[in-house]
């Protein structure tokens, strides 16, 4: 071969080898050089979408170095799997389900270290529901009951075992695994005496069943709250319910886990710095989509928090004047 044609061959080559480093470059951030930020939510019905796509917009529209896109998921455990794999970069997880993802437990095979934190959004309310009429008036009435409990391999299944483990009253309950549509069937034919579910306050299931069934919510006592705590589960809060709340004649004392926003931990600081930043100051925008925004401050935000903070979250924390407990920070 002359050396004139192996000359161009080591151009074609070299141009080859610096087009494919470059498309992969491309294939890390998005257009102008932008940090692309896929978000993935929940289902189309539910709070995570549209708090989730609206949150995608406000990145755009505030940070010129983030190309945001939120998508329809499955919700919390496909979030933390899909952030484990690098599908997404962040995700909105219920901080039970992001802390056994961390763990490797329940329904993740294996621990998921590239999941971390931003920050706590609002309450999912732990909710025992009883006929209003009916003998249940504590965790401990419900010995000896028919409880459902969620629906097989669900986190909701989880967190009734958990607290019902910490009432001392797991097991001599009979249990069905129902969701919550089908423990409403079942509560309003004396089929099941509790139905249990985990969702944010108020409820519309709940809702919709309380205008032909008087309803009340159990209370969930300091002392259940405090030995979940000490059980290993620390992503527990209280939460009131106010009287008048699904027809009920007084307030109620319960618990709830936290809806969170995740992140991956190969995000780079100054994104999630972003991120975080626009969460909170633009944070009145997202409470115009749906009024559990209300719950997003700077006050809870590390309320339940189930896993390490990425290091832009704690940054964007400390200039806020936001004390971040030693154990969050990696």
């Amino acid at each position: 071969m002359r050396p004139a044609i192996k000359s161009v061959l080591r151009i074609l080559t070299l141009a080859i080898v610096v087009t494919s480093l470059l498309a992969g470059v491309a294939g890390c951030a998005g257009g102008g050089g932008k940090t692309e930020v896929t978000i993935y939510t929940g289902g189309t019905g539910g709070t995570y979408f549209p708090l989730g796509s609206k949150y995608a917009e406000l990145l755009n529209q505030y940070s010129d170095n983030i190309d945001a896109s939120a998508v329809t998921s499955g919700a919390s455990v496909t979030n933390c799997k899909a952030i484990g794999t690098g599908e997404c970069q962040a995700g909105l997880a219920q901080n039970d389900v992001s802390y056994y993802a961390r763990k490797g437990i329940n329904m993740f095979n294996a621990p998921i270290p590239e999941l971390q934190g931003i920050a706590c959004w609002y309450p999912e309310t732990i909710q025992f529901v009883v006929k209003a009429d009916g003998d249940i008036m504590s965790l401990a009435d419900m010995a000896g009951k028919n409880v459902a409990v969620g629906a097989p391999g669900s986190g909701t299944a989880v967190a009734c075992e958990q607290v019902l483990v910490a009432a001392g009253v797991w097991d001599s309950i009979t249990r069905f695994d129902l969701n919550f549509g089908e423990a409403a069937s079942a509560l309003k034919l004396g089929q099941v005496d509790v139905g249990f579910l985990v969702a944010g306050f108020p409820t519309s299931a709940i809702e919709e069943l309380a205008v032909s069934t008087d309803v009340r919510i159990v209370d969930v006592s300091d002392d259940i709250l405090k030995a979940l705590g000490k059980a290993g589960y620390p992503f527990y809060v209280r939460q009131e319910l106010p009287a008048g709340a699904y027809g009920m004649d007084a307030d109620v004392s319960t618990v709830a886990v936290q809806a969170m926003l995740c992140v991956g931990a190969d995000v780079p600081e100054d994104i999630v710095y972003e991120m975080t930043k626009i969460l909170f100051e633009q944070v009145g925008e997202l409470t115009a989509i749906h009024t559990k925004a209300n719950d997003i401050t700077l006050d809870t935000a590390l309320d339940g928090m189930s896993l390490l903070l990425h290091s832009g979250a704690v940054k964007y924390y400390k200039e806020a004047g936001v004390s971040v407990p030693s154990e969050l920070i990696g």
